[in-house]
């Protein structure tokens, strides 16, 4: 399967702005081939917890989404804010960072960030998902992870042995612009997978800088794409043969304890 992650600035808390924007780049994707096209972290609204931000599951975001997969034949993802039905009072109708994976047939899976990034207060504008989400996907078993949850190496751990594929969008500062890189390398490397990571450019609403730095990682660790810091699309040949083939040649997920 060839994956695309698209690298793009944001227009921040503007989602018509940014649907707008987006549909020709998840164009562009599928015309170089992509059956999966990966947006960023909150790529409808940039990282914001105004209060209020969160729109229902399956609202704007999710729709645009879902149509983009209808319209072009392919598998498109991303994260948004969304409140469920089992928000209350009691949680303050908090919504999730929930990733969005919009299939061509209309099938659609959901994964919810299970680490906010407390250290900018995420912790008191979303709630915390529940448990990791592994999907099969032409063939793929992909495992859908969100920007911080990638400093948990716990989580791809656990997730390894059903998984031949991590997605990780994000909207990772360019001030710790070599943790995402070596984070991103690392979780390939001892979890014999691909890692796509799929960063934001430019400055958020709240002044935060990003530096993109996208790119696709082989599960030998081997860099098959990279990108620096302009919008651009990262594309890569994944395959689960050559994660099955890495792991029988080095058998180092038999090794593993705890």
């Amino acid at each position: 399967m060839r994956i695309a992650a698209v690298q793009h600035d944001i227009v921040w808390e503007d989602r018509d702005a940014n649907f707008a924007r987006l549909a020709p780049q998840v164009s562009r994707a599928v015309g170089a081939g992509a059956e999966l096209v990966l947006l960023t972290e909150t790529f409808s609204t940039g990282f914001s917890m105004t209060p209020g931000i969160g729109e229902p599951e399956g609202g704007p975001s999710a729709r645009f989404l879902a149509a983009q997969a209808a319209e072009h034949g392919v598998w498109v993802a991303g994260t948004c804010p969304e409140v469920d039905a089992s928000s209350s009072e009691d949680d303050g109708g908090l919504p999730y960072n929930s990733f969005v994976l919009a299939g061509p047939d209309g099938t659609t899976h959901r994964y919810r960030k299970l680490h906010p990034f407390t250290h900018a207060g995420e912790h008191e504008r979303f709630r915390p998902g529940n448990a990791p989400v592994t999907v099969e996907v032409g063939g793929l078993r992909i495992t859908p992870v969100i920007c911080y949850d990638l400093r948990f190496a716990d989580v791809f751990w656990r997730a390894a042995p059903d998984t031949d594929v991590y997605l990780v969008p994000a909207n990772w500062p360019a001030a710790r612009r070599l943790h995402w890189q070596a984070l991103l390398q690392a979780r390939a490397i001892e979890n014999q997978a691909y890692v796509v990571g799929c960063n934001r450019v430019g400055a958020a609403g709240d002044g935060t800088e990003h530096a993109g730095d996208s790119r696709i990682i082989a599960p030998d660790g081997e860099l098959l794409a990279t990108a620096a810091g302009t919008e651009t699309l990262v594309l890569a040949d994944v395959d689960a043969a050559e994660v099955a083939d890495t792991r029988d040649r080095l058998r180092f997920l038999a090794d593993r304890r705890g």
